[in-house]
């Protein structure tokens, strides 16, 4: 009889202890974080595959693109003595870079889609113009008795050869060159197109100028290769975003964008002219990329990282409802408000990738605010206590909806929230007794 009755003690503290209570809603709230981690796998999938198909449609039309060039290497012998101590050589190159460098064009984006993906892909017309300046052998310990200038290569780099969409003719002073595809030598470009030229000791100044009509897909880049680099884009698409190591002077607006660049060779890392492989150039590139505003998946991935708040808050007011009205809620009901928390996430990627995020945002929150009130009205037959649960949803999905809108704020917003939350909860619950809070048997 006496264990009977510890028996019953014992079972009668585990239900209605308020800190049993809390601990067991603590250990459901951790194990719904595995669903949640789930989830985001969900997503990463979909991001892959997303990815895949883009790079598919990227890869019939062009990748996208970096323009290096024009680059002039001059080919020379270099002497030295061999193991038997004879006199022999190897042929290395000369590099320089243009004096100055302008390259203007315009952006014709469009869109095209493999199922319910899409990827940004365009046609640029480039006129590319500039001079080369004699460059000083003697400062990189060259005789010019050993340079090969008949051999002397004029070099553009371009990333995929596929966007390429009509002949290169390179005009210098008043012959047309065409250009060939390969790069001679590989210390600074790997794809490319390539000529050689008339040059000598004789020529202090070297003009060229050639227009480039390329495809490609997501964004362009240049490197800023000239003494002086100007540099100047037109397009209609209304949301770019400028990036790598120099930003332009720009204006956007919701017919397109203009930006200039204007890059000095003080700017970077790296001379006008030198020999072999000595300097990589193309940490210094910048462009602009063509921006899909509506990224789903990245604003899927941002909305998964609140779950355990959602599911904080939502558990914490129907504990709260427990000590309210005095009816306990089972385990059980708990877990199946936080799985139709984590389903919202799985309603909302799928939803998403046919009718864009801010539809899906709207139709999956409005399934769960619903499906969760009438539960919760369901098993406790309490109208003030489903108003309640109803509100808190709304509240939450719109506070969710206006962080993710207002990226740079955030943090800002999050900390605001978190403390009048926290607030109201210490306000309601300031005349509670936990010490002799019990919960009634009944339902």
């Amino acid at each position: 009889m006496h264990e009977n009755g510890l028996q019953k003690k014992l079972t009668s503290f585990i239900r209605d202890s308020a800190m049993v209570k809390v601990i067991t809603i603590g250990i459901l709230i951790l194990l719904l974080m595995i669903p949640t981690s789930m989830i985001q796998d969900l997503m990463r999938e979909r991001l892959n595959r997303r990815d895949k198909a883009v790079t598919e449609i990227s890869g019939k039309w062009g990748m996208s693109q970096t323009v290096c060039g024009p680059i002039v290497s001059v080919p020379y012998k270099k002497f030295f003595k061999d193991k038997d101590g004879k006199s022999s050589y190897n042929i290395q190159y000369m590099h320089f870079l243009p004096k100055t460098l302008n390259i203007s064009g315009n952006i014709d984006p469009k869109r095209k889609h493999r199922g319910i993906y899409e990827a940004v892909l365009y046609n640029t017309v480039l006129n590319v113009k500039g001079s080369f300046e004699f460059p000083d052998f003697h400062d990189m310990n060259i005789d010019l008795e050993n340079v090969i200038w008949k051999n002397t290569v004029l070099s553009i780099g371009i990333t995929d050869m596929k966007g390429i969409m009509s002949n290169i003719g390179l005009k210098i002073k008043n012959d047309t060159i065409a250009m060939k595809p390969g790069i001679d030598s590989r210390d600074i470009l790997t794809n490319g197109v390539s000529c050689k030229i008339n040059f000598n000791d004789s020529i202090q100044m070297l003009p060229f100028e050639f227009d480039l009509n390329l495809n490609g897909s997501q964004q362009i880049k240049f490197v800023p290769i000239g003494e002086k680099t100007n540099i100047v884009l037109t397009s209609n698409w209304p949301s770019p975003s400028f990036n790598g190591s120099f930003l332009p002077k720009n204006k956007v607006t919701s017919k397109g964008f203009d930006a200039e660049w204007n890059v000095l060779h003080l700017n970077r890392n790296y001379p006008q002219y030198w020999t072999g492989s000595k300097h990589y150039i193309h940490n210094s590139a910048f462009g602009v990329k063509l921006y899909i505003v509506a990224d789903i998946y990245q604003q899927s991935m941002r909305t998964v990282k609140y779950a355990f708040m959602f599911i904080l808050f939502t558990f914490a007011a129907f504990f709260f409802s427990e000590i309210m009205v005095r009816k306990r809620v089972h385990p059980i009901q708990y877990l199946l408000v936080g799985f139709a928390i984590s389903i919202f996430y799985t309603l909302l990627i799928a939803i998403s990738e046919h009718f864009g995020f801010d539809q899906a945002y709207l139709i999956s929150s409005i399934a769960i605010v619903v499906l969760i009130t009438a539960y919760s009205k369901a098993i406790l037959h309490n109208t003030k206590f489903s108003v309640a649960v109803f509100s808190v949803l709304v509240l939450l999905y719109s506070y969710l909806y206006m962080v993710l809108q207002l990226e740079d704020y955030a943090l800002l917003i999050g900390s605001i929230g978190l403390f009048l939350v926290l607030s109201s909860i210490m306000f309601i619950t300031r005349k509670i007794d936990w010490y002799s809070l019990k919960f009634d048997d009944k339902q």
